[in-house]
């Protein structure tokens, strides 16, 4: 397991060095693979540790807190996505006023060089950071060339002539084109937790869901065909809500996967919720009969189009890993 730091500052933890590659990484997606990849190559062939540094809440997060930008991965499961392609270390750092303010410059200094002793730095295409967004490849570069590391910035990744990007992803996971979102990203789009006892309202309504909590906004919601990882070993078909429930007065983004034909006891289980497509959007019903009638024409759509859907043939990697970062409930 590789070791995880959040702050800006302290001693150094890398005295022999290391490679720094930096972003946001949201979504993990093929271009920030690409990113993480070259920079695991680099410290391979130094034999020095990799470092991903990243930040959360993420900058746009923190500038619009009324309104922060969409969401398509949690702090826990990036980071744990990180972790899986190889890197030594992920820096999580907690962007706050203090480091907001801080300058590009003695971002460098104190971090990159000071706790890090980067050896190289690289970065994606166009990426700023520090007061202002006043730092970027040409900065590092000229202060690189002072305190004794390269900088570099890798080429945008394209697939079919399309460039690869968070806001592209979120674009296709919005109009319901998953199976596009999926090639961007190098896997099926998929939100996962642990499942916890919750006010089992789904019960009551004849339709028992294991309920995970997304603490940001998210970048899609409405109603879905799903298939949900870690009840067996193959998908379990199910259908899904994801949103902040207006008929029941709900606030907080919520997804509650429904399984269908499903008998037993979820509390505690890790489960991952792949979208496979959209049925309709999030709707507010004058009442809770309405809502069950709405509630069975989705559980029909969904069990049609995954009767004719491709069973996945694994897990996504959220599934395979032994633990994941949203809190969840579960409504049985």
């Amino acid at each position: 397991m590789s070791r995880l730091f959040r702050d800006v500052e302290g001693g150094t933890l890398f005295p022999q060095g290391s490679v720094v590659c930096i972003g946001a990484f949201d979504g993990l997606h093929l271009g920030h693979r690409a990113l993480v990849r070259h920079a695991l190559a680099r410290a391979r062939a130094l034999d020095v540790p990799a470092v991903a540094l990243s930040f959360e809440p993420l900058p746009r997060e923190f500038f619009a807190p009324a309104a922060p930008p969409p969401r398509l991965t949690l702090p826990r499961a990036k980071v744990e996505g990180l972790q899986q392609l190889g890197v030594d270390s992920v820096g999580l750092l907690r962007f706050d006023l203090r480091l907001s303010s801080m300058s590009a410059q003695d971002f460098v200094q104190r971090t990159l060089v000071d706790r890090l002793q980067a050896r190289e730095v690289w970065i994606g295409p166009a990426f700023r950071f520090g007061h202002k967004r006043g730092g970027d490849i040409a900065l590092l570069r000229e202060m690189g060339a002072h305190l004794g590391f390269s900088a570099g910035e890798i080429e945008p990744v394209h697939l079919r002539e399309e460039r690869i990007s968070s806001t592209r992803i979120r674009e296709l996971l919005v109009a319901g084109e998953f199976a596009h979102a999926a090639e961007l990203l190098g896997r099926p789009y998929a939100i996962d937790g642990r499942v916890v006892r919750g006010k089992q309202l789904g019960r009551t309504l004849g339709y028992p869901t294991a309920n995970l909590r997304f603490p940001r906004t998210p970048a899609l919601s409405g109603i879905y065909a799903t298939w949900v990882h870690g009840v067996t070993e193959q998908p379990w078909p199910s259908v899904s809500s994801f949103g902040t429930r207006p008929t029941v007065q709900g606030v907080e983004p919520l997804l509650e996967a429904h399984l269908f034909d499903f008998h037993g006891d979820l509390y505690g289980r890790h489960i991952a919720v792949e979208f496979v497509a959209k049925l309709r959007d999030e709707e507010t019903f004058s009442d809770l009969p309405a809502l069950t009638e709405q509630m069975h024409r989705d559980a029909a759509l969904a069990r049609r189009l995954l009767a004719s859907a491709q069973r996945p043939a694994l897990p996504p990697a959220q599934a395979r890993a032994s633990a994941r970062g949203l809190s969840t409930e579960d409504n049985r």
